[in-house]
């Protein structure tokens, strides 16, 4: 059931890549299905001792907007643990490192066609770094903000529709499920 009969790369692009699987159906025949494939991400919900989060408003060209996000970034370094990743992406984007962290989620972005898994990190006990050697500000982070939103007020953004990405959505209620509930997470090492 659903074994893929047949794969053709379409594009090969620097992050993404498109591929076309003719799949066997359950009840016969088969169907086409585009895949974009993609290196994975990571995003950083920091909540800083006062109960803010760390937000970056960020242009995006594929909706031509300045979006609210959290500190995110690709799995692009080869053989770079995911929260390896984390930790550089919260220094490269917001010159922050973190005493602790926690592994709150992991998400599938659009697995309608796309196979890119997501893992979301708490960092807490935040205090301020320099970026790592090498990193370079430009393009839109060179237009980026920083801003540290109380948790309760990053929540009400979600609801009115000010915080739109995805990423930053499931970060937020994630963060405060976590305060509130206090839900067992997994390990933060674990892979996915």
């Amino acid at each position: 059931m659903y074994e893929v009969l047949a794969s053709e790369q379409v594009y090969e692009g620097r992050v993404i890549s498109l591929r076309t699987d003719t799949v066997a159906m359950p009840g016969g025949g088969s169907s086409v299905r585009e895949v974009v494939t993609h290196p994975g991400a990571v995003g950083v919900l920091a909540l800083d001792d006062d109960g803010a989060v760390v937000m970056l408003k960020q242009y995006r060209h594929a909706v031509r907007e300045h979006l609210w996000e959290l500190p995110a970034g690709l799995r692009d370094a080869e053989g770079e643990p995911p929260l390896e990743t984390a930790q550089r992406e919260l220094a490269e984007e917001a010159l922050l490192a973190a005493d602790r962290w926690e592994l709150l989620t992991t998400s599938l972005s659009t697995p309608g066609f796309c196979d890119e898994v997501v893992g979301l990190y708490l960092a807490e006990g935040l205090h301020p770094v320099d970026r790592p050697e090498g990193f370079v500000v430009e393009h839109e982070e060179a237009d980026m903000t920083i801003e540290r939103v109380p948790l309760d007020r990053a929540l009400q953004m979600v609801f009115d529709g000010t915080v739109r990405n995805a990423l930053a959505v499931i970060g937020i209620l994630a963060a405060v499920a976590h305060r509130d509930r206090s839900p067992q997470v997994r390990p933060v090492d674990t892979a996915y």
